[in-house]
């Protein structure tokens, strides 16, 4: 994926005052020396011949793998350019969520963006994007002739196509055949999951980059592999009805969609209490999910209530929440089947899904320890926390015992 880091920046420079010479330092979040840049190519017509100077006015926040970003970045300049179009919101970010949740559309407008991007030698693909960051841009030293900008543009897709294809060799080494002759154990579901996350990963590049095209849709299919046309046309020999139904037959979808509304599956009554309970908002929800839920919530709101949360919150206490939420989240995939009919408890795909959901509880522990150690919540509040995770722990790994226990 993308290595995007706007959130992170404070300030930087950029200079393309020496033709087919992109430099540049950029100074982010809790790093005294700044990222130096060495890159080849030019920038966009806006920005070709100048020198730029952005300041990010917004409290910064680090991302995720913001220490692997290496401070001497060298390669190849993608898109560079200050007039990128993006829609941003009249409102603050958090208002136009609820309103949107509500059903409300949020007011916005089209608004002028940075969009900074190089592949690097060291980090692949990385992406400074903002419509928020103050600028100064000097005049041009010299402009970009017709030929050049054609130069420009080819190089700078080139450019992604060869970061693309690193991204789809990933997944051609992640593909995977399932056996027909039986259901797949924990170890190759696993493996699916992989190809499911390479394939997630190209996808997801290919939004990034070209989702607000009106021809995104093609673009998609082509890089994809998926031909359009041979979807559409019918097999060989079947009739060429057009109300015949079938895998891309949107009123189909449709009315399946619907009779699932109107005929949901019912849990099964004997197992109510141990393996599905009825939420707050009467669903349907495995009791393992519920408690690392309403664990999470709970602590977000009184870290919320005071502060340790947002823009100006503990990232270490952000880290810890925000990974055993994400915990949930994979316990809800893995035993979401368990309410229903035996045909979806696949004993594999569970095992293979608990697994997932350990890895993030333990990355919770060890974001709690590093709380712990600088003391961002009192003691009261996280012991109890940290014996919490513990217990989660102690459940998944015994439901993983049952599953393995229930494998043919």
């Amino acid at each position: 994926m993308a290595f995007r880091i706007h959130d992170s920046v404070v300030r930087g420079e950029i200079d393309n005052r020496e033709k087919g010479i992109v430099r540049g330092r950029i100074w982010v979040h809790d790093r005294a020396e700044p990222v130096v840049l060495e890159l080849r190519g030019n920038a966009h017509p806006d920005l070709a011949g100048c020198l730029l100077n952005f300041t990010n006015p917004l409290p910064t926040t680090p991302n995720p793998g913001l220490d692997s970003l290496h401070p001497e970045q060298r390669g190849a300049i993608g898109d560079l350019t200050a007039s990128r179009k993006v829609r941003v919101f009249d409102l603050p970010v958090k208002e136009a969520c609820l309103m949107s949740k509500r059903g409300e559309k949020p007011p916005e407008h089209l608004a002028n963006s940075l969009y900074l991007e190089w592949y690097s030698e060291r980090n692949g693909r990385v992406v400074i994007e903002s419509a928020d960051y103050r600028l100064e841009i000097s005049p041009p030293a010299w402009r970009l002739t017709m030929e050049e900008e054609k130069q420009r543009a080819e190089q700078a897709a080139a450019g992604f196509d060869n970061f693309l294809g690193k991204v789809s060799e990933a997944h051609e080494q992640s593909r995977f055949t399932p056996p027909e002759d039986r259901p797949m154990n924990e170890f190759e579901w696993e493996k699916s999951f992989r190809e499911s996350d390479a394939l997630t990963d190209k996808t997801m590049e290919l939004y990034e980059k070209y989702g607000d095209r009106p021809d995104f849709e093609d673009i998609l299919a082509r890089e994809m592999g998926w031909d359009k046309h041979d979807q559409d046309a019918p097999a060989e020999g079947a009739p060429e009805d057009e109300n015949a139904g079938g895998p891309g037959d949107v009123d189909e979808i449709k009315r399946i969609g619907e009779e699932a509304d109107q005929n949901p599956r019912q849990p099964n009554p004997l197992t109510e209490g141990v393996d599905w309970v009825h939420d707050e908002h009467d669903g349907v929800s495995h009791p393992l999910e519920v408690r690392i839920r309403d664990g999470w919530l709970a602590l977000w709101k009184w870290c919320d209530e005071r502060g340790l949360l947002g823009d100006s919150g503990d990232e270490e206490v952000h880290a810890m929440i925000f990974q055993y939420q994400c915990c949930a989240a994979k316990c809800a995939g893995a035993l979401g089947g368990l309410a229903y009919e035996d045909d979806l408890r696949e004993p594999g795909f569970m095992v293979a899904g608990l697994k997932r959901a350990l890895a993030l509880l333990h990355e919770s522990l060890e974001a709690a320890d590093r709380v712990k150690a600088k003391a961002a919540l009192p003691p009261e509040k996280l012991e109890p926390f940290l014996q919490e995770l513990f217990a989660v722990r102690e459940e998944i790994l015994a439901l993983m015992k049952r599953f393995r226990e229930e494998a043919p």
